[in-house]
């Protein structure tokens, strides 16, 4: 009894000495403030990031993807099977209780048996009935069984993560696609427009030629023009096309089902976003949060792997009754009390390279987490640094745009009235289209820019701290 009782009191010393693992530390430290923050920024992140950017089409499509997509549900179900596996590692940290209830009969058919048998020849049939009660509990020395529970759990909060990462990169890939389907819906509608007017001054070409008023070559120049006008318009239109089968998938639908509407391009607009302060985007990115709790279940991971070259102590009980007559089953209870101790000698150093395989993966996912760091604060600041730059050739290529449309009224005018050559219509024309066409995908790229950055941040997602 004494041994015993000691080996009980070293057990628990050593269980006590263990401790708990130190608090994770990515040792990256944020900078104090993002390099190319917008001024004047004040529009907080929300969870429906996406309202902002004042499109009911979108809102709806967005919803739509919420409910729909498959990979939203994968994500879902991956979460379920992770909380399936934290109640399996919970329980291996309790009892285990069973119940036996058996009936038997023993026959021999010729001969006058064996001492294996309970049937003799004088009783050739004999039935016997039992029921047993048993509980079976490892003792936790060691916190293997608890760290193997934690890890379940730190994978749990990893899975649940990752749905909401899944989500967020999902809505981001929504708006985007919906933002490039309505620009290129937008560059076919001045396509088609250019490619008008350029019909029409390939018809006054034309009068002029059959006049004799303009050469064979002005003729030849202009409608070279309208060609190189019509074969932007299938280009652009598979641009339009592409989008559509893309978000469509999104979605979790045919693009035969995808119902658009009519939206202008022009009716989506950008807020100025606030991005808070770089230490802030640890606790707003999922992404982040998974990568530090897989790092956390790596280093549970670690401390299973050691106990796991420690002794196990067991204990059992059972109580039950057995009877040759089942009406005399519960006359003859018992109980039996069972301990054991399971040491590894030998094992050819299995159990130490698990030991260092399961050291090796949380440095792996150390230096994971802190790339995902660095990657995450780089993702904003590109996002700042678009927006930003793409505000700035906005403004430039406005004065452009206004300044191609009146030089070709002028030179149009002019050539009607015979004051100019068609040279100069020809090239206002280009300088116009390539304008209007370039005004239309600064505007995406900006769009784009904010969709990105509400990613970057995190959209309004916050970690639930428990």
């Amino acid at each position: 009894m004494n041994k015993r009782l000691t080996l009980l009191s070293l057990c628990l010393l050593l269980n006590a000495c263990a401790g708990n693992p130190p608090a994770l530390d990515s040792g990256v430290a944020p900078p104090a403030a993002w390099q190319y923050a917008e001024r004047d920024a004040t529009q907080a992140i929300n969870k429906r990031w996406w309202t902002h950017f004042g499109s009911p089409q979108l809102n709806r499509l967005i919803d739509q993807a919420r409910r729909d997509s498959q990979d939203v549900a994968a994500a879902m179900a991956r979460v379920r099977q992770a909380q399936a596996s934290a109640v399996i590692a919970g329980a291996r940290l309790r009892p285990e209780v069973n119940f036996n209830l058996t009936a038997s009969r023993e026959k021999l058919l010729r001969g006058s048996g064996n001492s294996d048998l309970d049937a003799t020849d004088s009783n050739k049939t004999v039935d016997s009935f039992g029921a047993t009660l048993s509980a079976s509990y490892e003792l936790d020395f060691w916190g293997g069984r608890a760290a193997s529970r934690d890890s379940a759990l730190h994978s749990l909060r990893a899975s649940e993560f990752d749905q909401a990462t899944v989500e967020l990169t999902l809505l981001g890939n929504v708006a985007d696609r919906y933002a490039q389907t309505l620009a290129a819906r937008q560059r076919q509608q001045i396509a088609e427009l250019n490619l008008a007017n350029a019909q029409d001054v390939l018809n006054l070409v034309q009068t002029r030629y059959d006049a004799g008023s303009a050469t064979a070559l002005e003729l030849a120049q202009q409608k070279s023009l309208v060609a190189g006008q019509q074969r932007q318009l299938p280009l652009i239109q598979q641009l339009a096309e592409e989008s559509q089968i893309t978000l469509a998938a999104l979605l979790g639908q045919p693009v035969q089902a995808l119902d658009l509407g009519n939206e202008p391009f022009q009716t989506l607009s950008w807020p100025t976003i606030g991005p808070g302060v770089p230490s802030q985007l640890l606790s707003r990115r999922p992404d982040l949060a998974k990568a530090e709790a897989q790092l956390s279940a790596a280093s549970a991971d670690v401390t299973v792997a050691r106990a796991a070259m420690l002794p196990t102590v067991t204990l059992g009980a059972t109580f039950g009754s057995g009877a040759y007559k089942a009406e005399e089953i519960l006359r003859s209870p018992f109980y039996t009390l069972t301990s054991g101790l399971v040491a590894p000698i030998f094992n050819s150093g299995r159990l130490s390279a698990e030991r260092d395989k399961a050291r090796a993966r949380q440095d792996e996912l150390l230096h994971t987490y802190r790339g995902a760091i660095i990657n995450g604060f780089a993702d904003v600041e590109k996002s700042l640094s678009s927006i930003t730059r793409l505000d700035e050739q906005r403004h430039w290529q406005t004065e452009e745009l206004q300044q191609a449309q009146s030089a070709f009224q002028i030179a149009e005018s002019r050539y009607k009235a015979g004051a100019e050559d068609l040279l100069s219509v020809l090239e206002t024309q280009r300088t116009l289209y390539a304008a209007q066409d370039a005004n239309v995908q600064l505007r995406l790229l900006r769009l784009q820019a904010s969709i990105a950055l509400y990613k970057a941040l995190g959209g309004g997602w916050e970690v639930d701290i428990r």
